[in-house]
Order: C-alpha cells, then structure tokens, then sequence
C-alpha cells in the first residue's frame, strides 16, 4: 500500500495509513474505586499482584499507542472490553461464562469464588463486534479509549445460578476462597460510545447465554467419551 508522504500542518509525516485497533480491557481499571467505570478515571491497582502481568500489559500498551500517536501521528484506536463471551469461546479458555457452562454441562460442582458477590457486565459477542466496527469508522480525531461492554451489572452468583437453570444442570454450587486482587465489581459507563459511537448493546444476558450453551451443547461439551 503507497505510504502518506504529504506533511500535515505541525510537520509530521505519517507513518503509515492504516489506523491500528488496541483490544484493551476492562482490567485497566484494577479493583475499581470509581463505580461504574469512567474513560477518564485512572484505576486503582497493584503492580506487583498476581494479576497484575495482565493488567499492567495492558496498560502499557495503551500508553505506547498513545506515545506514537503523538509523536507519529499514527492512527490509532483504543477499545476497553469489558467481559464478552459467546458461541466459539474455547472451553478451555478460562473465563468465568466458559467455566460455568462446562462445569454445568458435565455436571460438575460450580467454582464460585467468595461469596459470588462480586459483580461483572457481560458482552455478547455480536454486541462487541458491531462496537469495533463503529470504533474503526469513527473519524481519526476520536482515538478513544471507549468502553465497549454491557452496562448491566450482575453478582458471579447471579451468573452461576443462571447458567444452571439455562442448562437444566444438577450442579450445585461450590465455594472457594476469593483469590488476591479480585476485582469487587465491574461496570462500564458507556456514555462515549452512545454519544460518538451510537453504539450500545442489545442482545440480553439470558439470550447470549442461551446461545452460547447451545454452541457448547453442538461441540459435544459434557459428553462422556464413546468407548472404543
């Protein structure tokens, strides 16, 4: 692709034409302090915790993307996701709508951490996309960051029990000591992207859900293995 060569008014040539998507996230924001979430608030969080890699990685990013933003006018955009999930989530892949599905699907007990009062706002996918795509066609001024999630807010209890009575599941739920740094809740205000982007999500916790445990239900998860 033929390189901008033309300088723009400070001097600057652009690197390159293409604008560059940062798929932050919500951990940004630590153990939150503000409540819901702001584009504007800094976070509270521990450098050195066991989560921090994760959080810290992150945030690193978004401070380089800005950097050459700056210097480079490079064009960037920077979305801060807050939990998505949906169908082609690998089972695996050790996110907290995944885990449940799974354990409820085998049967298994259901890993609550706490006392699942903790609180998340959960994604669907589509909702996500449709929110990276206006993001990326919004005009260059507007770099972001912009929290794309669900506004709604639900306990991980909440979540479990849901999961449970969606899958028809005999799981109970199963206890267990709420690991360090665990964020106590998380909610994105999305004012910025209703305003700029026109954007918000539509698709319902019980209706993503539904159909992410169908997806699971089609890849055989739960199944016991046919014997030879």
């Amino acid at each position: 692709m033929e390189r901008r060569r033309r300088r723009d008014q400070a001097g600057f040539i652009p690197v390159c034409p293409l604008t560059f998507l940062q798929a932050s996230t919500s951990e940004v924001y630590g153990d939150p302090k503000v409540h819901p979430q702001t584009e504007d608030y800094w976070g509270h969080v521990n450098p050195i915790g066991i989560r921090s890699c994760y959080d810290e990685g992150k945030r690193c990013a978004e401070t380089l993307f800005f950097d050459y933003h700056r210097q480079h006018r490079l064009r960037i955009k920077v979305a801060r996701i807050f939990n998505t999930y949906g169908p082609r989530m690998h089972p695996n892949d050790g996110r907290v709508v995944s885990n449940f599905i799974v354990q409820a699907l085998k049967g298994e007990p259901i890993t609550v951490y706490g006392k699942g009062s903790q609180t998340r706002s959960f994604c669907y996918v589509n909702d996500l996309v449709e929110g990276l795509i206006r993001l990326m066609n919004a005009p260059d001024e507007f770099t972001g960051p912009a929290n794309l999630g669900n506004p709604v807010e639900f306990t991980i209890l909440e979540l479990a029990k849901q999961i449970i009575a969606l899958t028809g599941s005999k799981s109970k739920i199963e206890f267990k000591p709420l690991p360090s740094d665990d964020p106590t809740q998380r909610q994105p205000n999305i004012e910025l992207a209703r305003r700029v982007l026109d954007w918000e999500p539509r698709v319902a916790l019980d209706t993503g859900l539904s159909s992410t445990i169908e997806y699971f239900r089609g890849n055989r998860v739960g199944e016991a293995p046919k014997s030879a």
